[in-house]
């Protein structure tokens, strides 16, 4: 990750993944940060408190890219 960030996880439009339930235990949410920049976050949706990755777009667009292959 190039990018340092301390934003605080009310500064993410989060959105979880269709692919998580409940009982599963694979929970993972993930967006862009509200603050105009184009970075993205990532955090366990049932551990909120243990807090975020911040990834830069172009990161962001490697880590999609990498998951689809």
């Amino acid at each position: 990750m190039s990018e340092t960030r301390a934003a605080s996880a009310s500064q993410v439009a989060w959105h979880i993944s269709t692919y998580s339930s409940e009982g599963s235990g694979r929970c993972v949410e993930a967006g862009p940060f509200t603050d105009g920049s184009t970075a993205f976050a990532v955090r366990d949706s049932q551990h909120r408190s243990h807090g975020h990755l911040a990834f830069s777009r172009a990161e962001w667009a490697a880590f999609l890219a990498g998951a689809t292959t």
